[in-house]
């Protein structure tokens, strides 16, 4: 089943690529962003529950599909990038077992306990 999800991920990875390249920014951003937002990691100074809400708000594909939509509707091409680099994070990441997080420790996630 794992395999599965990481395929699964992988596709929506290859999606944010394919969605980046219409926009009118040079690919370099993209691999620049790409880790922008682990930025959520930074709540975890102030303890398991922050840390696990910031780092969700950073990793959760249904705010960067509405960022992305919203950018869309607005047409502002930066909240459109906003919401692809979210989106395509957020799926390299699950590519590799990181998942949303629960607030008992940044280990454990959605996709289960990371290092197991």
């Amino acid at each position: 089943m794992k395999n599965l999800i990481r395929l699964e991920e992988l596709a929506m990875f290859a999606l944010s690529i394919l969605l980046f390249a219409n926009l009118p920014f040079a690919w370099w951003w993209f691999l620049v962003l790409l880790l922008a937002p682990d930025i959520g990691m930074i709540g975890y100074a102030f303890g398991n529950k922050a840390g696990a809400f910031a780092y969700n708000l950073f990793h959760h594909k249904g705010i960067a599909i509405l960022i992305y939509s919203l950018g869309w509707w607005l047409s502002n091409d930066f909240m459109i990038c906003g919401g692809i680099i979210l989106f395509g994070h957020a799926s390299m990441d699950r590519i590799f077992g990181y998942g949303l997080k629960y607030e008992k420790g940044f280990k454990f996630t959605h996709l289960g306990e990371i290092g197991k």
